[in-house]
């Protein structure tokens, strides 16, 4: 057995209390690696086709990956998988923090979750064993409270946990899991998942090792990232600011989606940017097992006297933009609070900030009236109303009952063309990312297996014009050399975003994190990022064996989407994109030409080498990938 893995994958049937413990061979873990990839073969062999999502069927995996727990910066990450409530689809997820190596050290590789428990509960893992535990105590509390009162049961101030929020128990479709109840698997509804199973948490202890073929490079490579931290500007600028170092810049290209994605800049942003939280709110800045950027924010403020607690961390660009520009709120603290609510209640920041800007702009048109909303006015701009429906969401009360189902669904109920107005792909809420200025995303967002991801491929500026030469360098070893014009968009940009989606692919199924291990900007390369691979594992691995991981996973997503009756038609982003966007700046007066969308979708679905009527993966793709087994 590979010494970086545990070789010991834990299977719960929560229904029936059965546990069991796989040991899988070697020729297993180098095929499907970790990750969402080894959580989809999983769900592809367990879950019936058609399951309802929030049904005890529903098959709910934990994965992490051979480099999860070494001695190295962005290592500690995990992937939650399952059929998504919030779009049918395959759900994926990703989240850092300790619990990600906490799983590996209680001699873990992964999980495997089935039925339904009657009661509350929660898993204790530990030494490579597993037990279900009462947490009847634990049900509707806060994230904060109920890991307060695990340290205290268990005696131990070091365990790591995993758990949902009351969002979760109330099946809010996209509610998050929580780890050190700062750390979110948001995104695609894991956390209704894990609520419709009635498991409140996952805790793991254990001291198992994990150790590296090759401790030399590792340390060698330690010291390079450290020192190569000073020569990219990105990597400065997010470990000074965190990820809302990018407020501005997104700003300065009109890519900073403003009231309900209708304008692509805020005149508020300076008040929400990166540098302002360093100089205000920021009182420390946090990290993940092992890394040394230290990219994580931990803010104290408060607003109209209700205290964010430092323990719930801090906001991230996405929430900056969801809860901020989304909304057209420029309160600093009042974002850092619905953060903390999120944190607190367990849920997805980007749909809920996006789901409340959908019900604001619903409001201004007068589809929706303050009757309904229970009185809370839900006007751009007012943030005392966004939070008051915010912790309705949560709660699942009045109007907010009906946010909780996601904007897709609610416009379902709310009717009266509301369907018009939603910024969702495949009922999902997209990022603070905007196609309409960095191009080649209007087609990953569209063909995304679980939705619109700012994080499932480079972005344009990386291969434009402009850019830095390491950028270009790097994307060169993944057949990338032709430079871009900015703000274009043409085949070659098409070639881009796929390939870069692959390469993300594959750190999501090695579990790396995406702002140290990437394809440009990052502390390491693709070079540095296989020789990880090869000092962890041993294995002889190159770039190209590296890129096949990643199309696997892909494929392994997109065939499960194909069970389920997703298709091209599917691939498509929202109709309010094809009117000109408003305000000034670059983006102003900018729309998707659904026309030309359609053509990068050929272009695409020939790379990926998929069917083009379809979009969905061929029997023959399948087989060169190994996965003869999945029926198309």
């Amino acid at each position: 057995m590979t010494p970086s893995y545990c070789g010991n994958i834990l299977h719960v049937n929560l229904t029936t209390g059965e546990i069991k413990y796989e040991h899988p061979q070697d020729d297993f873990y180098r095929k499907y690696i970790g990750g969402s990839a080894m959580g989809v073969y999983y769900i592809l062999q367990e879950t019936p086709p058609h399951t309802n999502a929030l049904s005890p069927e529903n098959t709910l995996t934990f994965f992490v990956s051979p480099t999860t727990g070494l001695a190295i910066s962005g290592q500690s990450r995990i992937n939650v998988n399952a059929r998504s409530p919030l779009t049918d689809a395959i759900g994926d997820s990703q989240a850092g923090g300790f619990f990600p190596a906490g799983l590996k050290f209680a001699g873990f590789d992964g999980l495997v979750i089935k039925g339904a428990s009657i009661k509350p509960v929660y898993l204790l893992l530990e030494n490579g064993k597993a037990e279900i535990k009462d947490a009847n105590h634990l049900w509707g509390k806060l994230t904060g409270e109920a890991e307060a009162i695990l340290k205290k049961e268990i005696g131990d101030e070091k365990i790591e946990v995993a758990q949902i929020g009351p969002a979760g128990e109330e099946l809010v479709r996209f509610a998050a899991i929580m780890n050190m109840h700062n750390r979110a698997n948001g995104r695609t509804g894991m956390g209704a998942v894990m609520g419709s199973k009635k498991l409140k948490a996952i805790v793991v202890r254990g001291k198992s090792k994990v150790e590296p073929v090759d401790r030399a490079t590792l340390l060698k490579m330690n010291k390079d990232g450290v020192a190569g931290m000073e020569t990219i500007a990105d990597m400065k600028g997010i470990a000074k600011n965190g990820t809302a170092d990018v407020v501005g810049y997104q700003n300065s290209i009109g890519s900073l989606p403003t009231r309900s994605y209708n304008e692509g800049q805020f005149e508020g942003f300076e008040s929400l940017s990166g540098d302002k939280m360093t100089e205000t709110i920021l009182k420390r800045r946090d990290t993940c097992f092992g890394c040394v950027v230290h990219c994580k924010r931990v803010v104290e403020t408060e607003y109209k006297g209700e205290k964010v607690d430092p323990t719930y961390g801090g906001p991230e660009y996405e929430t900056i933009g969801t809860f901020g520009s989304f909304c057209g709120i420029n309160n600093l603290s009042a974002v850092a609070l619905a953060h903390q609510i999120c944190d607190a209640w367990g849920m997805d920041t980007i749909s809920g900030g996006a789901t409340i800007s959908f019900a604001m702009e619903c409001y201004s048109k007068g589809l929706i009236t303050k009757e309904q909303t229970d009185g809370i006015e839900l006007t751009y701009g007012d943030a005392d109303a966004m939070l008051a429906m915010l912790k309705n969401i949560a709660a699942r009360k009045g109007f907010g009952r009906l946010l909780g189902e996601g904007s897709a669904r609610a416009a379902k109920v709310i009717g009266k063309g509301s369907e018009k107005l939603l910024v969702t792909c495949k009922g999902q809420e997209l990022p603070a990312h905007m196609p309409q200025s960095k191009k080649s995303m209007a087609v990953i967002y569209a063909v995304n297996p679980f939705g619109a991801d700012h994080q499932s491929a480079e972005m344009d500026p990386m291969y434009e014009e402009g850019g830095a030469q390491i950028y270009f360098d790097r994307l060169a070893k993944i057949g990338l050399n032709q430079v871009q014009k900015p703000s274009s968009m043409n085949n070659e940009k098409v070639r881009f975003a796929y390939l870069t989606e692959v390469f993300y692919s594959a750190l999501d199924t090695f579990t790396l994190c995406q702002f140290v291990w990437g394809p440009s900007w990052q502390m390491y390369g693709p070079d540095e990022t296989v020789a990880l691979i090869k000092a962890a594992t041993g294995w002889d691995f190159s770039v190209e064996e590296f890129m096949q991981v990643g199309e696997r996973r892909l494929n392994l997503m997109r065939a499960f989407n194909a069970r389920e009756g997703f298709e091209r038609k599917d691939d498509t982003l929202p109709v309010k994109f094809a009117k000109p966007l408003q305000g000034t700046g670059p983006s102003a007066g900018v729309a998707i030409d659904f026309k030309e969308l359609e053509h990068y979708k050929d272009t695409y679905y020939q790379l990926a080498g998929w069917d083009g009527m379809t979009g969905n993966p061929t029997a023959n793709k399948l087989a060169g990938l190994g996965l003869d087994w999945i029926n198309v």
